[in-house]
């Protein structure tokens, strides 16, 4: 119970329930039946909505895909690690006998907890209080997004799909050079386009290029 008031101090939370506390810390190697696992699926899927929901308003003009790279870049193991290890969880997980013995407590089992006790915070409080949690934490990885611009070939790809209901035509035209520095020219063109050209050291960079050059001709945003 001690520890229980630790973390909701932390946490600047308390909790009606307090069994639903403790069950968000419970490791499976501590009770194969009565764990977090449940919670850890419910907190995933409301971290996800509360951070889908703040970039979708942060940033209304943006394109689905921008959207979807920015979610990505808040919304995966290693930020819930981050956060929890901010809140200190290893100090108040319950695991069995085996895990106890080791010195640092495995990244997974501390992402993991991070999103149970999501889980476990919407239940007890709804979805209000677990919103503005999640979003004090996240600020500065929400602040982060900013910054992280699609790529040329996903924003080529997405004006031609929205547009031409198509993708873009690429094409190699040659590649030369010797193996361990070969030199690709790729073609690109969407729909009735002329062609326009990358060049570089991979068929892939190739292909940023030649899509970079064809979105600044048409002035694509």
């Amino acid at each position: 119970m001690q520890n229980q008031k630790k973390l909701e101090n932390k946490i600047k939370i308390k909790f009606k329930n307090k069994k639903l506390l403790s069950l968000s810390l419970v490791h499976k190697s501590f009770d194969l039946l009565k764990n977090n696992e449940k919670l850890e699926f419910l907190g995933d899927r409301v971290l996800g909505l509360v951070l889908s929901k703040k970039l979708f308003n942060l940033y209304p003009h943006e394109s689905e895909g921008s959207l979807d790279k920015k979610f990505a870049s808040v919304v995966n193991r290693k930020i819930c690690l981050r956060i929890s290890k901010i809140l200190e969880l290893e100090k108040f997980l319950i695991l069995g006998n085996t895990y106890k013995k080791k010195i640092k407590i495995e990244d997974k089992i501390l992402a993991d907890a991070c999103e149970a006790l999501i889980g476990a915070l919407y239940l007890d409080s709804g979805f209000n209080i677990v919103e503005n949690f999640i979003l004090r934490l996240w600020n500065d990885e929400i602040k982060k997004t900013v910054k992280i611009e699609i790529d040329s070939k996903t924003k080529l790809q997405e004006y031609s799909l929205k547009y031409f209901k198509k993708l873009p035509t690429y094409k190699v035209l040659f590649c030369k050079g010797p193996q361990h520095k070969p030199s690709y020219k790729v073609s690109v063109k969407i729909h009735d386009s002329k062609s326009f050209y990358g060049i570089a050291n991979s068929k892939n960079a190739a292909e940023h290029n030649a899509a970079s050059n064809i979105i600044k001709d048409l002035k694509i945003k």
